[in-house]
């Protein structure tokens, strides 16, 4: 759904010799810099013109909308034909289990599962 664009790379700052690939984009505002001025041969700027579709915007890339979830009560909420759950960072292990069981049994899909929770499901059952 989403369409293709580029990895929009900050500058390589030689003089300073900070590697800069893997920081976050920030807008180049030198007076000769290339990248700002948009020459052939150098990384592309961030422009309006790689926004995404409206629909896609704001969507997982599985392309359901994520919902942050703190207990099994909220699941009710959920509908799990246009949404998937992110289950809190505040959620302990114990109700992390909990919430699971009741995403499986309606069917809704977890975005978040990670190896500490499969073993501790594993465990319990």
């Amino acid at each position: 759904m989403r369409r293709d664009r580029p990895d929009f790379i900050r500058y390589y700052n030689k003089e300073h010799k900070i590697r800069l690939e893997d920081s976050p984009w920030r807008r180049p505002k030198g007076i000769d810099n290339k990248i700002r001025m948009k020459r052939k041969g150098y990384p592309p700027m961030v422009d309006v013109g790689y926004r995404g579709p409206r629909v896609a915007r704001g969507l997982h890339p599985s392309g359901f909308m994520e919902v942050i979830v703190h207990n099994p009560r909220e699941l009710r909420n959920v509908d799990p034909s246009r949404q998937a759950i992110r289950i809190a960072s505040t959620v302990g292990v114990r109700k992390r289990i909990e919430i699971i069981r009741e995403a499986v049994r309606r069917g809704i899909k977890v975005l978040n599962l990670d190896n500490k929770t499969r073993k501790a499901i594993r465990e319990v059952t």
